[in-house]
This record gives structure tokens, C-alpha cells and sequence, in this order.
């Protein structure tokens, strides 16, 4: 669910919200045309009927499509057709004029709890998620760096899956706010995150590490892998323009990056702090860089560094 930015993430669990309402009120119809033999509406007894209630509607042509992919979404709409699949078999029944088998009445019941059960879960889903983004740019917050890296080095069949660590460091951040003022530079910071997202790998994260520096966990990669991922992204960016609005020009944004694996054989801080180097390393040197930790010496002075701009070769 990383894809969805903070703002979006409020939509949709307003949407949900909203969504859930929706379909309490036709479940509630449908026991009152069920209880009191009341007139049905003839969208419940039609074959697309999960698609034609209002729920439907959302669930299937308003909601993100950064949800589509989440097992608890999927498992929602199982859940709501089986609901509207057994309704309408209830409804033809009552319509006909017959007896309401005990069997289908019960597992109508039971089918709307366990679809109200996958809404709950999917709503907490969200929530986690909103809470753990850092509200101005939608990058994971520093916190949960420790977390995920440990995950990721931890023992698996077949011994720990490669992982590399990257650290990004925007270029002369610093004079574009004293130029133009913060909330320019802030608006620089959340659309870099957003190019991240937009341009990183589905397993990838991106965490604000501190002012305008980012972590960037890239698992499974090992380090000829984050070379090329990094280096598609600091290009991609050194291309990339921003207009803000009232602030004049549009934008040219570079970055520097420090790459380093995720060393199974030492403590995670320990890696983090190799990236870091490279970074600082990548800063001094010019900027719009990409450099390697080298793990063949001990100085960040001496990093081998790897340059990845046509220029340089």
C-alpha cells in the first residue's frame, strides 16, 4: 500500500467510510423487503447486482487502483458478491412466494459479518499505513528504518536474501529555501519522494531519515542491482521539472546517493552508516553522484567511488 500518498490515503478511508454507510443502509432494506414482504428493488436480483449498489459502484469504479493489488481488497469483494449472489437467491424466493430456507438466511448473516470484518480490517490497513507516512512528503517515517532492514537481513531458507541500503541527499536544497522561501523547498521534497514511488521497484521504500535526506531500502537487490536502480533514478530526477505555483521557474532537482548492502555479518547501523559515507562522499564531490561503499577499505575518504553520468566515464 506504500503507492498511496498521505492525502489520498484520508480520501479513501473517507471513501470507505462512506462505502460501508452505503452498504448498511441496503442490507438494512434488504431484512425490511425481506421481514415485511416489501417490493425488491429489481437491481438486487440481477446478475451484476454487486456491481449496481452503491457499495459496488465504489468498490469497482471509484476506489484507488494502488488498493487492487491488497488481499483484503480482494477478499471484500469476494465476500460482498457472495453477500448480493445469496440476497437475490433469497428475493427470487420470497418474490415466488415461497419459504425462506433456513440455510440461505444464515448464511446471509453470516456473509455480511464476514464482509464487515474485511472492511474493519481493511480501514486498520489504512490507518497504520497513514500513521507510519511522514505527512509532508508520504515517505515512511524514520522509525520503522530498523524494523524493515532487520527484516530483511533476518536468517531464510537459503540464507538471507540480498538487500542494498541507499541514502539521498537533494542538491542545494538549502539555497532554493533561502531563495524562495521554505514552502518551495518543501514542495521539492514531496515531489522527489512522489518520483520515488513512482520510479522505485514494488518491494522498495523510501524513509525521511531527516531534513532533506531519505532513506531508500531497496530488498532483493544486490549491489550491481542498486547500482542500476539508482542510477535510473538520479538521471530520471536530474531530468525531472517542477513548477510551484508562484514561485516562478520550473525546477530542476538532482540528488546525490550513497549505496551499501546490507552486510548480514555486522550490526544494521553498521551498514546504514557505510551508506552514509558514500553519501557524504557523493555530497563533497560535486553532487548529482551516485557512489558505492567500498567494503575493501576503511575510510570514508578512500570510498572506490562509481560514477554513474555519461560524462564521467
Amino acid at each position: 500500500m506504500r503507492n498511496i500518498q498521505p492525502a489520498t490515503l484520508r480520501r479513501t478511508l473517507e471513501q470507505l467510510d462512506r462505502a460501508t454507510r452505503d452498504h448498511l443502509e441496503w442490507h438494512a432494506n434488504l431484512m425490511r423487503v425481506i421481514v415485511c414482504e416489501l417490493p425488491s428493488d429489481p437491481n438486487d436480483v440481477a446478475a451484476s447486482a454487486h456491481q449496481l449498489c452503491r457499495f459496488g459502484q465504489w468498490y469497482y469504479q471509484q476506489s484507488p487502483v494502488e488498493l487492487r493489488d491488497q488481499p483484503t481488497f480482494a477478499a471484500i469483494g469476494v465476500e460482498h458478491r457472495q453477500v448480493h449472489h445469496v440476497a437475490a437467491g433469497i428475493l427470487r424466493d420470497v418474490a415466488a412466494g415461497g419459504h425462506i430456507e433456513r440455510e440461505a438466511f444464515d448464511e446471509l448473516i453470516a456473509g455480511s459479518l464476514r464482509l464487515r470484518r474485511e472492511l474493519g480490517q481493511l480501514r486498520s490497513e489504512l490507518q497504520v499505513t497513514l500513521r507510519s507516512l511522514d505527512r509532508l512528503t508520504g515517505a515512511y517515517d524514520r522509525d520503522l528504518v530498523l524494523p524493515e532492514l532487520r527484516r530483511w537481513r533476518a536468517p531464510r531458507d537459503g540464507g538471507a536474501a540480498p538487500c542494498c541500503i541507499v541514502f539521498m541527499d537533494l542538491d542545494h536544497l538549502k539555497e532554493i529555501n533561502e531563495a524562495h522561501g521554505h514552502l518551495v523547498g518543501d514542495a521539492l521534497l514531496a515531489d522527489a519522494v512522489r518520483f520515488l514511488w513512482q520510479h522505485l521497484r514494488p518491494d522498495d521504500k523510501v524513509f525521511r531519515y531527516g531534513g532533506d535526506e531519505f532513506l531508500i531500502s531497496l530488498p532483493g537487490a544486490d549491489l550491481a542491482t542498486a547500482q542500476a536502480v539508482v542510477m535510473r533514478i538520479r538521471d530520471g530526477l536530474a531530468r525531472h521539472q517542477l513548477f510551484v505555483a508562484g514561485a516562478g521557474p520550473e525546477f530542476h532537482l538532482t540528488a546525490s546517493f550513497g549505496i551499501a548492502p546490507l552486510d548480514p555479518e555486522i550490526r544494521v547501523e553498521d551498514s546504514i552508516d557505510h551508506a552514509a559515507q558514500a553519501l557524504l562522499l557523493a555530497k563533497v564531490t560535486g553532487g548529482n553522484r551516485a557512489i558505492s561503499w567500498d567494503a575493501s577499505v576503511t575510510t570514508g575518504r578512500h570510498l572506490r567511488r562509481l560514477e554513474f553520468d555519461q560524462g564521467a566515464r
